[in-house]
């Protein structure tokens, strides 16, 4: 039997990492959470996290890139940018949170690089 508590904070923890910095550490998080964790919802979410973190890297870097060609003129998709990555994650974890702490959260339009299948036990 899983703590619903337990299941909700490590849940938490792998959607919220990516707030603590852009940085790799921010990763790090999730990663740890699936290897040690035994809950199965816990290990989705981690997974999706983990997915979460590399879509924001590969389109952070598609956008600044956009911006450096466009001399700052596409400065305002940046910020679109932010505001979609800050409201993703929020939404992640009112639901792992409030909403259906028994199912893994989902994160719409993303590539999942890691899929159900992966399994680090």
């Amino acid at each position: 039997m899983h703590d619903p508590d337990k299941r909700m904070l490590l849940s938490a923890l792998s959607h919220g990492a990516i707030l603590f910095s852009t940085a790799l550490f921010s990763i790090c998080v999730p990663i740890v959470i699936l290897i040690l964790s035994e809950d199965s919802v816990v290990k989705e979410n981690a997974k999706e996290s983990i997915n979460f973190h590399l879509n924001v890297w590969f389109y952070g870097f598609i956008v600044a890139v956009m911006i450096w060609l466009s001399f700052g003129m596409l400065l305002p998709i940046g910020g679109l940018w932010l505001l979609l990555h800050w409201g993703l994650t929020i939404w992640a974890l009112v639901n792992v949170l409030l909403i259906d702490t028994d199912k893994p959260f989902r994160y719409p339009f993303i590539f999942r690089f890691l899929s159900k299948r992966a399994s680090f036990n």
